[in-house]
Parts: structure tokens; sequence; C-alpha cells
């Protein structure tokens, strides 16, 4: 199928020519060796002057990709000289990283105060450099990537394919990926395909992937961050431990060589891997193969399927090349020795499991392992007996047949022979002795070194699995497949728990303040993290990710100019101004297409608080360093910055040959990083087209088993990882708390109620019934923050949240700059570490400044992420108009339509203060249990009403309910509430908020009448109490909804569209509020629901 669409042959034939051009070197050099730093513009930081240079940067705590370990990073400027002591954007001195409460924030270099000592090398000096063998890696990202980026095209033109990734001409993100931790929470845009590649090898061997149609759900009470099997074991000074059984033993204190041994005749090189591990001071991150969660956290992240437990010495882990255990590489030479484990007596069958746990996706049941179904080739016609050409697909042309043309991944040469470099070896290719690879061992560590055997063997050596790994992850998103690991085909998003990768959406910018909140969670939960007491530590509230995590977002040059970016830069600058600790390496992948030549620069550069870095993406070495420079900068100091990454944009548009032609030479980041590694003499241009070649075979291979996966087919489906709804559970959570509140948490809410609990206090107005119950959740959830405009130093501006930060501290009832998407960003950010977060924000009319931050991101990460990931929060909102129009439109508003018609979104609205409370602590229970997204919506005018009927009476005064009665009183979500007035009989009117207390008295004043009323308190928006309402209805055959939202999109069309959905066949009227935005003074009255109309419209009802 593939072979029949020609178009992106097409286009890749001028890169296929350019790299067949390369001159070969004159010399082999060992892949061992550095690449050396390019020269000419853009390969280093920005040009700055001496006092605004980055500091001297610490080793990225980098894991191997394909078993590499990174270089670390060159300390030094630009221009090689040592740059100052680190100061702000401005040149002046950073203001001293104190907490909100005054108390000095230990170096964030480690998690117990101590500073951990600069790496240095025997010199003491050290250097970003990359190595040969770790170079060709990143080549190989680069290229599947580029691959990608065709089959996306590939697809779409026969109409199974509908995305693509547009990442050609990108490919240099792959080097800021190299920089980082694996272990850091990445939020990426659509152009991030070569990251994503170099992330998911890297992490290949730290975890065992699930099978491709595996549930991603973590487990029921476990907030959906990334697994504990992510992080590592930490020394005392918070470095990594380096483990024994994938690292070879180090020289003296040189601890990035590998001990060589001489080769041996047959061009075996031999590594010695350690006999223990030990804990280095300096060293990088765990190799992943053993890697395991941190004995000292309390975190119960169950690690469900998709993450995987690290391994612990000799347990075998698979790599690029196979299965491997701590015992010493066989260097007999005898082929018995030297095959690949699993593989009976040197048999070609390559045995291994699929790096997800189930069998490969090349075997299929009903055929030999290892076979793919497929025309197999008779034995002696050019491939091993076993081997085919998938159907369809044919090798692509070329100078040199693609490593694997006419073998599939996994089989093997016969003892005795063995496959040279460029001749079409198979992916998965092992020779028995008598030349070729090092048996069973891609590394390059202890592959790279003699020639001609060990080099040749890394040059010659198959696409890594973890890069294939991604690769059909990005796929099987491009076609919609239901197998896909994260949005499980409902969009195509880079995105895996497993990879610390959170998905985002295609808005432009929108995810920029989700990230800005994560790095500010991240250190708040450093504090945070400490309990008082041993239930304290039962419970805590513990991210998934390491302490010193740093959090990296990519966008593109045209998002600079979103609303959302700017308050997020905004909102980082603030947060640094003001002392906050906020470790966000921001990324503008600049490809000059969306925004006017220099604009970009001088926008990212003029950021109060934000350190600047550059760096030329078609330099691999170039951004490499600036990038690790700039990840250590941010990771030591905890502060933000920028990372202004030059790029092209190729093959996006329909005159993309003509484009390609003029700038490929010049500006192609994959053809930069071949000139590169062939001049410097690691390889031939051919064999590099080889990898290509290589890379674009089984990219079609991989893109044909996609085609053929089940799609999406039921709405159920769909719907499935929206948002669930578990509601005993959330019973259960809430009857927890009160047991907890009423035993042994009991002296503690004493004190933090002064004393005098609220069930002593006496009757309660709606704000003061919410203070007590924001109190008891902050008290209930140790990770619950509460934050907005003036709600700590003012109590909010209706003195809802007064006296929380006097109880709790500055570290959880805090302020925030006045800017809701900042707010509702923070909050995003606070719920994917782990947290509760409880926003305020000050006016409904507010919120509609923010609202793609409810909608895209806030509802849509459990829909894009399958449940992997979530944000629970519950966002407290002053709204509904008062009748008075106090405020005017700017700041009362009645509409709540765009809330209604977000999918997932829970809406709550208490109208009476006995309600608030249950309501509040059912909102808080389902945020923790299943991860939901909340608007807690208070209408204003009622905050301190006392009396209902007249002056005096109390009568709209509440009880707040003692411990002990809270599960009695829970209040489910989507359940109503009724009255009855009267007989109760003659009609049933249906309201919520401000209705609630006009349609009460009006019920009164009909009750005079004798006209008997049920007054039906829907107390939940979305989703509608719909089988109370039914009930309700029927019981009396007459309707009136009392709706004080708009007539056009409120809140009635959506009860009366429900009851007639539900076969109700009585009589109904509606009384909205007019289509008008809130005047101010006495006119509001004139356009919103008053009593007058309530009663007027029960008596028409009733003369029908």
């Amino acid at each position: 199928m593939l072979s029949d669409v020609t178009i992106p042959q097409d286009l890749d034939e001028r890169f296929r020519e350019a790299l067949a051009a390369l001159t070969a070197p004159q010399q082999r050099r060992d892949l061992g060796e550095p690449l050396r730093k390019a020269t000419g513009p853009g390969t280093g930081t920005d040009p700055e002057p001496a006092d605004r240079r980055p500091a001297p940067a610490p080793a990225p705590d980098v894991a191997p990709v394909n078993g590499q370990t990174p270089p670390a990073p060159d300390p030094a400027s630009a221009d090689g000289r040592p740059a100052p002591d680190p100061a702000s954007a401005d040149g002046r001195p950073a203001p001293d990283p104190a907490c909100v409460d005054g108390r000095t924030v230990p170096d964030p270099a480690s998690v117990d105060g101590q500073t951990v000592p600069e790496p240095a090398s025997a010199d003491g000096q050290t250097e970003a450099v990359l190595t040969g063998a770790w170079a060709l890696d990143l080549f190989d990202a680069q290229v599947v990537s580029r691959q990608l980026d065709l089959a996306g095209r590939w697809l779409h033109g026969f109409g199974e394919g509908f995305y693509t990734i547009a990442s050609a001409g990108h490919e240099g993100n792959a080097a800021v990926a190299a920089a980082l931790r694996p272990t850091d929470p990445a939020l990426l845009h659509h152009r991030s395909g070569a990251f994503y590649c170099v992330r998911a090898a890297q992490t290949t061997n730290a975890s065992t992937r699930p099978t491709a149609n595996a549930s991603t759900r973590p487990a029921a009470n476990a907030p959906a961050l990334p697994a504990a099997d992510d992080r590592v074991t930490r020394a005392a000074d918070d470095r990594v431990n380096r483990a024994a059984d994938d690292r070879v033993t180090r020289a003296a204190d040189d601890d990035d060589r590998v001990t060589r041994a001489a080769d041996d005749p047959a061009g075996h090189a031999t590594a010695t891997p350690h006999a223990t591990a030990t804990p280095h001071a300096t060293s990088g991150a765990i190799p992943p193969a053993t890697a395991v969660p941190d004995s000292g956290s309390s975190n119960d992240l169950a690690a469900g399927p998709g993450s995987g437990k690290g391994l612990a010495a000799g347990q075998p882990f698979t790599n690029r090349a196979g299965p491997f255990t701590d015992q010493p590489t066989a260097t007999s030479g005898d082929p018995v020795a030297d095959q690949l484990p699993g593989a009976p007596g040197g048999q070609g069958t390559d045995q291994r499991p699929d790096a997800r746990g189930g069998p490969r996706p090349d075997q299929n049941p009903g055929t030999p392992e290892g076979a793919p179904t497929g025309t197999h080739a008779p034995t002696g016609t050019g491939g091993t007996t076993g081997t085919h050409t998938p159907t369809g697909m044919h090798a692509p042309t070329g100078t040199h047949a693609p490593i694997g043309t006419g073998a599939p991944t996994g089989t093997h040469a016969a003892a005795g022979t063995h496959a040279p470099t460029g001749t079409g070896a198979a992916t998965g290719t092992h020779a028995a002795a008598g030349g070729g690879p090092v048996d069973g061992f891609a590394g390059t560590d202890a592959a790279a070194v003699g020639e001609p055997g060990g080099a040749a063997s890394v040059r010659a050596r198959p696409i890594g699995d973890g890069y294939l790994d991604a690769a059909r992850d990005v796929l099987r998103g491009m076609v919609a497949s239901a197998r896909e690991p994260l949005a499980g085909g409902r969009h195509k998003v880079f995105g895996r728990a497993d990879l610390a990768v959170v998905p985002t959406t295609s808005t432009a910018g929108s995810y920029l303040p989700r990230a800005v909140g994560l790095g500010l969670a991240l250190e708040r939960l450093r504090r945070l993290d400490v309990p008082d007491t041993a239930e304290d530590a039962d419970r805590a509230q513990r991210s998934g990710w390491p302490a010193d995590a740093i959090v990296v977002c990519s966008f593109g040059d045209a998002s600079v100019n979103h609303a959302n970016a700017t308050a997020a830069f905004n909102a980082a600058g603030w947060c640094d101004h003001t002392g906050l600790r906020i470790p966000v390496l921001f990324v503008c992948e600049d490809n000059g297409l969306g925004s006017p030549e220099g604009w970009v620069t001088q926008a990212l550069r003029s950021r109060p608080g934000i350190r600047y870095f550059a760096a030329d993406g078609g330099d691999l070495v170039g951004t490499y360093r600036v990038a690790a420079e700039a990840q250590a900068w941010v990771r030591r100091h905890r502060r933000p910055a920028v990372l202004h990454l030059s790029t092209v944009r190729l093959w996006d548009r329909q005159e993309a040959r003509n484009e390609y032609d003029t700038v490929a030479g010049e500006r192609d980041p994959v053809l930069a990083t071949a000139q590169s590694l062939v001049s410097a003499g690691f390889v031939t241009g051919e064999e590099l087209l080889s990898r290509y070649d290589e890379a674009g075979w089984q990219v079609r291979r991989l893109a044909e088993e996609a085609i053929g996966e089940p799609k999406l087919a039921e709405p159920v489906e769909v719907l499935a990882a929206l948002a669930p709804r578990r509601p005993a559970r959330v019973a259960r959570a809430v009857a927890d708390a009160a047991a907890r509140a009423a035993g042994p948490a009991a002296a503690v809410r004493a004190e933090a109620f002064g004393g005098k609990p609220p069930e002593l206090a006496g009757p309660l107005t709606l704000a003061q019934s919410i203070n007590a119950a924001l109190t008891d959740g902050l008290l209930d959830h140790s990770g619950a923050a509460v934050f907005g405009v003036d709600v700590a130093a003012r109590g909010g501006v209706n003195g809802v949240t007064e006296g929380l930060r006097d109880r709790f501290g500055p570290a959880r009832v805090f302020d925030t700059l006045l800017d809701e998407t900042s707010i509702l960003g923070l909050a995003l950010g606070a719920g994917l570490a782990g947290m509760l977060p409880v926003p305020e924000i000050r006016y409904l009319a507010y919120l509609h400044h923010a609202e793609d931050q409810l909608r895209g991101e806030a509802a849509g990460l459990q829909f894009l992420s399958s449940g992997a990931f979530r944000n629970p929060m519950v966002v407290r909102v002053a709204g509904l108009a008062t009748p008075d129009g106090l405020g005017g439109p700017v700041h009362d508003d009645n509409s709540v339509a765009v809330l209604r018609d977000v999918p997932g979104l829970v809406i709550a609205v208490p109208a009476r203060p006995d309600d608030a409370a249950p309501m509040l602590r059912t909102c808080l229970a389902s945020a923790a249990v299943d991860g939901s997204v909340c608007v807690f919506l208070e209408p204003a005018a009622l905050y301190h009403a006392r009396d209902l009927y007249a002056e005096g009476d109390g009568e709209w005064l509440g009880e707040y309910a003692e411990p002990g009665r809270w599960a009695g009183g829970h209040v489910p979500v989507g359940r109503a509430r009724v009255y009855g007035v009267g007989s109760a009989e003659d009609v049933t009117i249906i309201t919520f908020g401000n209705g609630v207390w006009m349609s009460l008295r009006a019920a009164s004043a009909l009750a005079d009448e004798g006209i008997g009323t049920r007054v039906v308190d829907l107390r939940w928006l979305a989703p509608l109490p719909v089988a109370d309402l039914i009930r309700e209805a029927s019981a009396t055959g007459r309707v009136l909804v009392v709706d004080e939202t708009r007539r056009s999109g409120g809140v009635g069309e959506g009860v009366i569209a429900a009851l007639v959905d539900a076969g109700y066949v009585g009589a109904a009227r509606r009384v909205a509020a007019v289509d008008s935005f809130v005047p101010l003074g006495p006119a509001a009255g004139r356009v919103l629901v008053s009593e007058d109309a309530i009663t007027q419209g029960a008596r028409t009802l009733l003369a029908r």
C-alpha cells in the first residue's frame, strides 16, 4: 500500500543525494572520541555582556540513550571565558531566594540542604561535548523523526492518516532532549518528533513498556503522575547512584570513560561490568536498567501498566540488541558462547519479547517467532531462511540497500557469517565469531573502540528499539489507532507517563501557563512534603518527579505572540521577582515563519526575570552544549530561563520541494549532523544513507501495522477516558475524612478553628460555611492549596478566605498576580504535580478571560491521556448577578453557557449555607479520587444573606454539621434538593443559585393563594440531576423553570431539553433573564429574574 504513494520519495530524493555525496573521511576516527565543536555563527550561547552570561553549569544528569551517557556541560560561556555568578535578567544580583513565609530555602542543588560539589574532570574542567557514537545515536533520532514526517504524508495521501507532526527542520530538538534528564517533565509542541524519540530511547532500558492494548490508567487512588520507577535512588547529596549491570568499570577519577581491553583477533571489544553499584557525588542519572523507586518516599504511586519497575543488579534487561545481565560479555570467539542470549543453538531467531512486555510487533500468531506475516524469501535468494518483505512494501531506492532490506527485524546471520556495513543486514542482526558486531551489544560505550570490529559494528548497528517504540507511538496517533499508548486514538499527541512527557493541545501556547504552574508546584511540594504527624506522613501528597526536576516546555515562534504565552512569561518573571522559585526551561523553536525578523529575539531577551540562552538548531554540538548550560542553570538556581533555538521549517507546504531545494544544503539540521559526522571521520555518507533508508524501511513497516489496528468504534469507547465518575469511592472518601476529623485529627482540627469548631459556632452564612469547609479541606488534604488575588492578605474580595493563611501558612494559602490565565495555569500545574489546588476567580466575568485553560487544558487532559494524567482542581468563582447590578457588566455576569459546554466539567452552585459545606467536600473528594475538574460557582449576592421571608428571621443561615454527620449528609454529584411549600402538588419550580432564594419567597406568596409548590434546587448544573427532575416534574405535571442566566444559551434550555429527552409530556414554561449584559444600578432589575416574574409565571402555567 505505502509503495503506491510516490510523492514522499520525491520529497526526500534531494536529501538522499546530499547524504550520498558527502566525501568519505580520509582516516577513520574512533567513535568514542568527541565530535569537535562546530564553528561559525549560532554555535554558542547568546553573545551577551559578561555580566549576563550563564553561570558554570553542573553536569546534566541525563539517562543514557540506547546505553550511552552524554558528557557533562561546559561551565564556560560561548567565548570560553568562565561565567560570573548568576544575576537576574537585568544584570542585577538576584534576590535572596527566601520562602514567602520568610524562611530561607536551602540551596536547591540538594534536597537536604547540602551543596552538591561541582563536577569536574581530571583537570578541573568540564565540557559539553558529544562523542561520535553519541552523535550517531542522535542522528538516528533525527532521521526517524524525518521519516515519521514523510510517513504522515504517505498516510494522508491515501486517506489513512489524519495528522502529521511537521517536524522536518526542527530535529535539532534531539540535542535538547539529550541534555535533560528523562525524569524532567516535558510539555512539547507538535514539531517535537526528534525530542520524543530521544526521550523514548532514554527510557527504554528503565522500564518495561506495556502491551500495545494495555491500559495506561493508574491505580485508583494514585495521582496520575510519572510512575515511581522513573525516579532514581538518590545518595546523600541528591545525586544519583550508579548501578552495576549495564555500566563498565571506570578509570580512577574519570567516570565517563570506559575501561577498555585490547581488541581480540575477531574484532570484539571487551567491557567489564562493575561488581557492585557505587554511588558517586557527580554522577549522572542511574543507568535505566537499575533505576529503582526512592525507598525514602511514602508516595503510593502504583506502578501500573506502562511504568515497569527498575531492575536489580543481575536481572536481565532489554537493550537495543537484546536481553542482558550483569555478566561479562563473552569474548571467546566461540559461536555458541557468543550467540544472542535466548537464541537456541545459535539459530537466527530473535526470541526477545517486545519492549512493551508482550510479543514483538513483528510476531504474528500462527507464524514462526520473529517472522511477520508476509511472503518469505526462499533459502539462498539473498535473505536468511525465514526472512521476508512485508506485503505491499519494497525497499527504497538508493546507492545502498537499507539495513533491513529483505530481512525482518530480529533475524540473525548464521554462525560463521557476518553482515558488513551497508549490505542490507537486518535490524537486530548479530554475527557469530568470524567478524561483525560485538555480539548482542549495541551500546557505543563498549562497542565504539578499535577498528575495524568495534567501531564498524556501531556504524552498522540497527536503529534502536527506543526510537522504533517512539515511531510506533507517533504512527498510531497519526492513524487514530485505539492502541495509541496515551490518547488511545482520540488525538495525535506527544505524551506518555513513563516518559514524563505531558500531552499538550495544539492551541498555540495554551499549555505554557501549566508549565509555569508545574514549576512552582514542584518547588512548593518540597516545603509541603514535611508532615507533622505519622497520620500526615501516611497520607502525604508527593510528586512523582524528583525533588530537583525542572520543567521543559517547547513552543513555536508564532506562539510567542499568543496571550497565553505572554501570560506564562509574565507569571514566571513575576514569581522570580517576588522571590518564588520556578524551575522552568522554555524552549522556543524559531523557524522564522511566525513572526517578523528579529521580533522573537527581542521579545524573549526583554522578559524580566527569565534568563536568555540561544543556539542554532542546525548545530547538534552547539545546541547540546547550550541546552546543557541552560538546564543546569535552571536546575541549580530554580529560576526560569528560555532557550531560543533557531530552526527551519521543511516540507510543510505545497511548495515544499522548492523550499527544500533552496535551504536544505544550508539549514537542514539532519544533513548538518551528517556533515559533522562525516567531516570528523566517524562515518561515510553512504553509511549514513544506509541508516536513513533503514529508518524509512522500519517506519513504513510500522505504518502498515498501524493502519490495520482497530479504531475507536463506539461512543462509549470515546467517552471512557473523559471524566470518570465513581460516586461510591467519593462517598467513601468523605466518610474517611469524617472519621479522621472526629478521631485522630480532632485535636489538630480544634486548634485550627481556635478551639471552637464551626459546628459549635451557631448558624453560619454562606461565606462562613464555605470558609469552614475550606479549613476542613486543607486539614484533611495535605496537598491542598488555596490561592488567588488577595485571598491570603485580605481574605478575598468577599472575605470568604479570611484567616486561612494564618491557620495554614503562606505555602498553602497565598496571593497571586491579577491574571486569571495565570491563576488557572498555576492550578493546572499544581494538580499535575499531585497537589489539590483550590484557586479563586474573583468574578464570573473575569473567568471568561481564561476559558480555554478550563476547556482545552484542564478538562481535556484525561481525555487526551486515557486517564494517565490528570489535573484535579476545585475552581471557586464568585458569580451570578446581584439584583442591584453592583459592579455592572465588567464584574457581574450571569452567563455560564461556556462552562456547561465543556465535556466532563463539574459545575456546583450552592445556594444555602447547609448545602455549601457538603457540596464543597464532595468536590474536593471527587477531585482527589477521580481527578475531576470542578467549578464551585458561589452566588455572590447570597454570601452574607441571613434572612429569607422577613428581616431578622435568620431563615437563610445554616448549621455546620459535625464530622460524625458528614457521611449521612453527603451530597453526591448530580443530585438535587427539593423543598415542599404548601401542598406541593400544583406546580414544580426548578431553579438554582439566587433563584432558590427568590423561588422560595415566591412559593410562600403562592401558598397564601392556595397554590402548593415544589421548589427543586438543581445544585449541580453539570451534570444535571435528570432523574430528580423527571421525578419532581411528573409529580405535578407542571414545570416552571426559573433561570437567572440568559434566555439564549441559559441553563433553562438544558433543563427543558433534558425533560423532553426523558419523555416528560406535561406543561412547561420558562422565566429567564433577558439576553443582555448586566447593567449598573437599578436598571439591572429590568433585565434579571424577579420574584414578581416567578409568581406571574406560575399563575400563567396553572391557568392553561
